[in-house]
């Protein structure tokens, strides 16, 4: 699969999803009830996502996804 098929508001909350993630595993996290809400919201987001009724496997494509939005996380960091 390459990946430019995933939708850019796809891999947006994929994106949100890994730093919201990121902020509620630190240390001593701040306002952890609104950061497991948006976890949450962002999950459901993800899941039901229109995207994934037009991929034939969907498992493989939603670790593309999550590699994907890492991936440029670290090019973001760099």
């Amino acid at each position: 699969m390459d990946v430019t098929d995933f939708p850019d508001d796809l891999v947006q909350t994929q994106a949100a999803w890994d730093a919201t993630y990121q902020a509620l595993a630190a240390p001593r996290p701040r306002d952890t009830t609104a950061l497991r809400r948006r976890l949450l919201l962002l999950s459901v987001r993800l899941w039901w996502h229109p995207y994934w009724e037009t991929v034939p496997s969907a498992p493989a494509a939603r670790s593309e996804l999550r590699q994907l939005a890492r991936g440029r996380r670290a090019v973001q960091a760099a």
